[in-house]
């Protein structure tokens, strides 16, 4: 990995928005062969759990050599649930084993943006605060069981730009352990609030509101494009919304900090179904 010292890797990745391919600095990898989805075990929305809790996986990526899952940054802390400037907080370290609900072998932890910004020397603040985002090795015996679409919703058709106006309709699919089981409340859908942090994150409201264990969980825009990534539940001063990280720029600074071997997105194989209704509303 690369040292970028007080420069920083969100001041490349602020120079690149708006043309975020051009962090693709290496010939694009094959698309993997995915199983059906009917019958995949491992997708978007599957449970994640280390030894420092559970989260909700968001969507499937790869690269030339590996096939991942993404989650939060924050599901491998270490610290406190206050600790959420992610150039001074804690995580587990990378090759962490995750469990990955649904695989038959752990995942390891091969990417989280806090130990990155902290080996880079990242001192922006806005990227500190809201860049969320962390890479599970799937275990090539498990690879014959992934599909990258999102349960209920279909997708993602592709990356967004990150984030969703003022009064645009949002979907999610959220996870966690504390809805014992009931996916009836998984799907979600709601509004965005509008972007903040420099464009790294969006605040929206859904029904249900993400939970814990929700986080991680990824958005799609009205598009049905990726959008972002479930970082934190918002307590003040918009009590039950939800801060998205911008999936375009979270991924994007990565590929700018490892550029030999660009990690992309995994399109999903079912087709973004927006006018579906979640269970039970």
């Amino acid at each position: 990995m690369r040292h970028f010292g007080r420069l920083g890797v969100a001041t490349l990745v602020a120079a690149a928005l708006g043309t975020v391919t051009l962090v693709t600095v290496a010939p694009a990898a094959a698309v993997p062969a995915w199983a059906p989805a009917g019958t995949a075990t491992i997708h978007p929305g599957v449970q994640v759990r280390s030894s420092a809790g559970q989260c909700t996986a968001n969507f499937v990526f790869y690269d030339s050599d590996d096939v991942f899952i993404g989650q939060a940054a924050h599901c491998t802390s270490t610290g406190g649930p206050t600790d959420t400037n992610g150039c001074e907080a804690t995580s587990l370290p990378l090759g962490t084993p995750i469990t990955i609900t649904g695989a038959s072998q752990p995942g390891t932890l091969a990417y989280n943006s806090w130990i990155a910004m902290d080996e880079w020397g990242e001192t922006d603040a806005n990227a500190c605060a809201y860049n969320d985002f962390a890479l599970v090795r799937i275990d090539p015996a498990d690879w014959g069981r992934v599909n990258p679409s999102v349960p209920h919703w279909g997708g993602p058709v592709g990356m967004g730009t990150g984030s969703a106006p003022l009064g645009q309709r949002v979907y999610s699919y959220g996870n966690s352990s504390l809805r014992l089981g009931l996916t009836v409340l998984s799907p979600k859908t709601g509004l965005s609030l509008g972007s903040t942090g420099g464009g790294w994150s969006t605040n929206v409201y859904t029904v249900t509101p993400g939970i814990p264990g929700d986080s991680g969980s990824g958005f799609l825009d009205r598009s049905g494009r990726a959008m972002g990534v479930l970082s934190t539940v918002q307590l003040a001063p918009l009590v039950g919304a939800n801060g998205v990280g911008n999936l375009a720029l979270e991924l994007a600074y990565r590929n700018i900090g490892v550029p030999a071997d660009p990690v992309q997105l995994a399109s999903g194989t079912e087709p973004f179904t927006p006018n579906r209704l979640p269970l039970g509303l």
